[in-house]
Formats: C-alpha cells, sequence, structure tokens
C-alpha cells in the first residue's frame, strides 16, 4: 500500500510585519510621500506610494516607468530587510489582509509591471510567482 506524502511539517506561518506609527500618522495627515519615505526610509508603503504615483501617470513616459521600477525596487528590498528581521527565510506566506505587508507587496507588483514595460520578462515573472508564493490571491 503506498501513502501520498505529506509535509508533516506544514507550512510556515504567515509573517505579519510590524506597523510604524509615525509613518501611518504622516499619511493620514496628507504628508506627501517622497516626505514619509525621507522621514522612514525604511517603510516599504512609502516607497511604493512613489513607485504607484510614477507608474500610473497620465501620459506616461519611460522617465516615469524607471523612475517607478527604481521606487519599487527600494521598497521591495527593504520589505526583504523587514521580512528577513521577521523570521521570514524567503518562503512562505505574507498575507495581503495584514495591513502593514501591503507596502512590501505593492512594491513587488509596481516592480512586475515595470519589468514588463521595459521588456524584463524574468523580474516580471519572478515578482509574479513572489506575490503568488506570498499570497495567492495577489497574483494571476
Amino acid at each position: 500500500m503506498t501513502h501520498p506524502h505529506h509535509n508533516l511539517l506544514g507550512e510556515p506561518p504567515a509573517t505579519l510585519l510590524p506597523g510604524n506609527p509615525e509613518a501611518d500618522a504622516e499619511f493620514a495627515a496628507g504628508d506627501p510621500p517622497a516626505e514619509v519615505a525621507a522621514h522612514h526610509p525604511t517603510v516599504s508603503a512609502a516607497w511604493a506610494a512613489l513607485a504607484e504615483e510614477a507608474i500610473d501617470r497620465p501620459e506616461q513616459v519611460l522617465t516615469d516607468v524607471i523612475e517607478a521600477y527604481a521606487y519599487a525596487r527600494t521598497g521591495y528590498h527593504r520589505g526583504l530587510d523587514a521580512l528577513r528581521r521577521n523570521g521570514w527565510k524567503g518562503y512562505g506566506p505574507v498575507p495581503w489582509s495584514h495591513e502593514p505587508n501591503r507596502g512590501f507587496l505593492r512594491c513587488v507588483t509596481v516592480l512586475a509591471r515595470a519589468a514588463e514595460a521595459i521588456g524584463e520578462t524574468d523580474e516580471q515573472e519572478r515578482c509574479t510567482q513572489l506575490l503568488r508564493d506570498c499570497d495567492p490571491s495577489l497574483a494571476p
């Protein structure tokens, strides 16, 4: 009789990043994302807001895409640092439902869009897979 293989250890627990009340207060007060990023450079949400502004500009030109890519990559790396500090080993759930995770996930989303726009297919595919791995509801 054969038995299906089961992962007895299960999936790692979800990584839930801590919030940043000071940055949240600045966003709530309407401070521009550039100011929030300058005051809190480790907060991925600030970089995500800058990246989204750049990639969503009307009459977008190539420099807007490159700017979005750079902001998103910065927020992505800041997010990876935060995830690792909070126990993430490079895999496992990083749920969108947890508000402080959203800055990192937004950066990965914009990074995928910008990479696609400049023809960097491998990067776009890696980012899309990362989104699926973090939270399957985020990627097609």
